[in-house]
């Protein structure tokens, strides 16, 4: 097919999953052309993903780049198709019969766990059922977290595991104003929860949390940061890597975290307890998490490859709560190549392979293509690479043999399927907006698929 030709080609394009990397996949087709169909498939009613489930209640700016998103949703190329599991209520096989190309993103939802003694207590989560349960995700309104211990300790050093300890560590009238699930409120606010540990196994040059994020553990109204001096001694290596100048957000790290030590209380109960240079070994209890035992770690090698090596130190923390978090992993989608050993798709570039073999026609954004790191709006970048994929693939893609219906509204009605579109989630938009006017919050969410589609009619 010629140039000329495919540019007033119609090609049918499925993004699988309404996150940060969906919505930018979206916006980076039309920005080529208007000659890409998109529709956009989501498990839940609402879509925004992480930043509407994963983003705390008290970044409410983060959330402004939902704006962006409904925009690319108002492209009359546009659909949305929420409320529709891809694998289950409708596969990948009968994708391939309606779209030129299908592109996954659909993130790594599943946790990465510590595999040691004691996980199965009860008191022992992962930092995502708790996000989860206080954002009003419907996955873990089930969940019940036991905030009557003085003591919880989170395992990780990324920026969910600050998020987790700043929401136990702020009053509730720093809270009460955001989005937060009321459930969440009325349970926080009955907390028993006074000291906060995070702990890692690394030192705090290669934490992985941001300035941001551990600056605003010392401007809590509720909590207070405890750092003890000896935490943020480095060996040589790490001092190699401080210096190096790619290093600044390492090197503002340290720097908060000096800034804290002797910080004062002001008054304030709660304390944030970072540390450093210890791996968990067992989660210690009988039927409920009691303790952690830890074993001391010292870093070898040289800048930038250094590895932990246990000390044969231990130390015990007492705690009632645990939560890890130790990064995600993606899930498997039947009809799609799939690494267990990575959590990932297996992809070049973006394109889905299948051993050395490129499938054509699938293709991969976001987290379920690189793994689970960066900032939201990494996954722009990250999304236009494979568009470019796609573009690159336009000639190819054009001779697949896809259905000449492409109502995919009457397709999926013949199914017994009632999609959420994105009017509908509008309506359920409005409502919950509604609902936060009541009680003094930009939204109060329903916390249930039922309730979300109750909202609709």
């Amino acid at each position: 097919m010629s140039d000329t030709a495919i540019e007033k080609s119609i090609f049918n394009v499925a993004i699988i999953g309404a996150g940060p990397a969906g919505f930018y996949t979206a916006g980076a087709l039309f920005r080529h052309g208007s000659h890409f169909k998109v529709d956009m498939y989501e498990k839940l009613p609402a879509p925004f993903g992480l930043v509407r489930y994963g983003v705390a209640p008290d970044h409410e700016k983060i959330r402004n780049v939902i704006k962006v998103f409904e925009k690319i949703a108002s492209d009359p190329m546009f659909s949305y198709f929420g409320n529709i599991t891809v694998g289950r209520d409708i596969s990948i096989f009968e994708l391939k019969r309606h779209y030129h190309a299908i592109v996954f993103c659909y993130g790594t939802e599943a946790d990465r766990h510590l595999q040691i003694p004691g996980e199965e207590l009860k008191g022992c989560h992962t930092a995502t059922e708790f996000v989860g349960w206080y954002n009003g995700h419907p996955k873990f309104q089930g969940t019940k977290f036991d905030l009557s211990h003085p003591k919880a300790v989170i395992i990780g050093h990324g920026n969910v595991a600050m998020d987790v300890a700043r929401i136990l560590c702020s009053d509730v009238d720093e809270l009460k104003k955001t989005d937060i699930s009321q459930h969440a409120l009325e349970a926080l606010s009955q907390s028993k929860v006074k000291e906060v540990y995070v702990v890692g196994r690394r030192g705090p040059v290669q934490a992985t949390f941001t300035p941001v994020e551990i600056k605003e553990m010392g401007e809590l109204a509720g909590g207070y940061p405890v750092v003890d001096p000896k935490e943020l001694e480095l060996n040589a290596a790490s001092q190699v890597e401080i210096d190096d100048p790619r290093s600044g957000v390492a090197r503002k790290n340290l720097e908060i975290l000096k800034s804290f030590i002797n910080a004062p209380s002001n008054g304030r109960e709660r304390r944030f307890i970072p540390r450093f240079y210890r791996t968990p070994i067992a989660i210690l209890g009988k039927e409920n998490v009691e303790g952690v035992k830890f074993e001391g770690n010292l870093l070898i090698g040289s800048a930038h490859a250094q590895q932990t090596v246990g000390t044969g130190i231990f130390e015990q923390i007492d705690c009632g709560f645990l939560l890890t978090s130790i990064g995600y992993i993606g899930l498997p989608i039947e009809g799609l190549p799939f690494s267990s050993a990575k959590g990932l798709v297996p992809n070049k570039v973006g394109r889905v392979v299948d051993g050395a073999n490129v499938v054509d026609g699938l293709y991969v954004a976001g987290w379920i293509k690189r793994g689970p790191s960066g900032t939201i709006g990494i996954n722009k970048e990250d999304a236009q690479d494979t568009v470019n994929c796609i573009l690159e693939d336009l000639s190819k893609l054009s001779s697949a043999k896809v259905s000449p219906d492409q109502d995919m509204v009457k397709y999926i009605a013949s199914k017994g399927l009632n999609p959420v579109t994105f009017i509908d989630w509008k309506k359920i938009d409005l409502a919950e907006i509604s609902r936060g006017v009541h009680v003094g919050k930009p939204r109060e969410k329903f916390v249930t698929v039922n309730d979300m589609l109750s909202a609709i009619t």
